[in-house]
This record gives C-alpha cells, structure tokens and sequence, in this order.
C-alpha cells in the first residue's frame, strides 16, 4: 500500500480575527503542488515484538519530534479507535516535501495515511467524514482529502473549490536553512481584512497579482529574517511574474513563465530549491 501526498503553497495569506479561543481566523487560497512524500504500509507480523500498533520509520528530509506524535501515526490512532479491526502496521514515510516551510507537508502526510486506510480496508468512510477527521488532525488537514485549489476560511478548514488555472507556469520553490517559528510570526501580525479578498484577486491575471495578494506574515517575518525577504525580491529580479512567502514561512516560491535553473540558482548548504510545472501529473 503506498500514497503520494501533495505539498501546497499559499496564493494571498491574511489573517483578519483573532478567536476567542486564541487562534486567528484567515482566508488564503490553497494551491497543490506536484512535490510529494512517499508513504508505504506493510501490515505488521502478529509475531513481530512491538510497543506500538503503528511503527513509523522516516527518511529522507529530516524531521523534527517524536514518532508517535506524528500526524501519520495520530492518524492511524483516530482511526484504530472507531475500527478496532485494523491490524498492526509499519509505515515507512520518505520525506521530500521541505519542512517547517508554510507547505503543509506533515498535514498532507496526515491526512494520506487517513484516505489510504478508509481506501484499503473498506472502512466505508465518505468524504465528508474524511474531512471532518482530517481536520481533527490539524487545521489545513482537510485541503488534502481533495489536494484541488481551494479558498480557505476560518482556521483554514472551511474550503470552497475554486477554479485557478496555472498550468502554463512553472513555480520556483526556494526553502532557506532558516527556521521560522509559527507562534511568533502570528504574534507579531495585526489582525485585519484586506482591501481586496484574495478569492477575488486570484480569478485576475497572475500579472496583476504583485500589489494585491499579500501574505501579512511577510512584514514581520522578512524584518527578523533579511535574507527571507531578499530571496523574495530575487525571485522577481530573475523574471518572476509573481512571488511570495507560503505559509508563515521560510518557503518562498515564485510563478514563471519558463523554467529556471533553482538549484544552481539558490541551492547551497541547507537550502532546498526546485523548478517544476505548476500543472499536477
């Protein structure tokens, strides 16, 4: 049994309330791309002497935190509770998509290993309960049950499809070796709507897009991270029709209309960097 699960980038990223809860309501457009985790399952020996139902083992691009708080594993956990009938199992994830980078790669991972299961032991689970597992898992979890573009609101769970064709880019995905801690750039961020929503600004021509889809996390952030924000401006320097920071961060991508040579261009020590069609294999 073996998943591909999807990055995303983020088309426009506002954050417009702080909840009652502690957490910011945001609207952002979610958009796939075409770099992707491996995920491969086996079920596990009856005999093989285990701690756990679910044994994790990850390669590839290292990754912070324990096995067993990892999303693939939560999300094997949420599901063995309702369906005690799952069997024990190893799953081997290779890590490709670049990590703490504002691409969603730990929620896609999540939520692949919730479809994969529901798919391959006929757990009957239909997609509106797919997704309201997924966002169980974590706030940008339910993108993924689709991986098709899509306006987010609230947390990032309310989703409307929209229909964004970039299939004539390429995007350029740069990740600096520079850390960006979530917490602090939502605690530097005021919370306000923007002029123009960026549902409405993305069914505009992509060249119109430099002054009107923002991502309020690029302020604050690009102020304690230079070299975050200068990557930004080299992006454009180099023919980019649009750039911007994903996420909260440290991932930058630009939207070309040829391709560029990423690694020779940005890639170094610590720095992942990659060119490739915008439309999805």
């Amino acid at each position: 049994m073996i998943k591909f699960p999807l990055a995303k980038i983020n088309l426009g990223l506002n954050v417009v309330e702080r909840r009652p809860d502690g957490y910011h309501n945001l609207n952002t457009v979610f958009f796939p791309v075409n770099i992707r985790d491996a995920i491969e399952v086996f079920e596990m020996d009856e005999k093989f002497p285990s701690a756990v139902d679910c044994d994790l083992k990850v390669t590839g691009i290292s990754i912070d935190g324990e096995e067993q708080k990892n999303l693939v594993v939560k999300a094997y956990q949420q599901l063995k509770a309702d369906f005690p009938q799952l069997p024990r199992l190893h799953v081997h994830l290779h890590k490709h998509i670049p990590t703490q980078a504002g691409m969603g790669g730990g929620s896609s991972d999540g939520t692949a290993m919730l479809t994969l299961l529901n798919s391959e032991y006929r757990l009957g689970l239909t997609r509106e309960q797919l997704i309201e597992r997924a966002a169980r898992l974590g706030a940008d979890c339910p993108f993924f049950v689709d991986s098709r573009p899509a306006y987010a609101e609230g947390i990032g769970e309310r989703l409307t499809p929209i229909d964004i064709d970039l299939s004539g880019y390429w995007i350029c995905v740069v990740r600096p070796n520079i850390p960006v801690s979530t917490r602090e750039a939502f605690s530097l961020v005021t919370p306000k709507y923007p002029s123009l929503c960026c549902r409405d600004v993305v069914m505009q021509p992509v060249e119109s897009w430099r002054d009107s889809l923002t991502n309020d996390f690029e302020k604050s952030v690009f102020a304690i991270h230079p070299k975050i924000g200068s990557i930004k401006q080299r992006l454009y320097d180099l023919g980019a029709v649009y750039a911007a920071m994903s996420g909260s961060g440290s991932a930058l991508f630009g939207l070309f209309r040829e391709p560029v040579d990423a690694e020779g261009l940005f890639g170094g020590e610590g720095v992942y960097a990659v060119c490739l069609p915008c439309a999805l294999e």
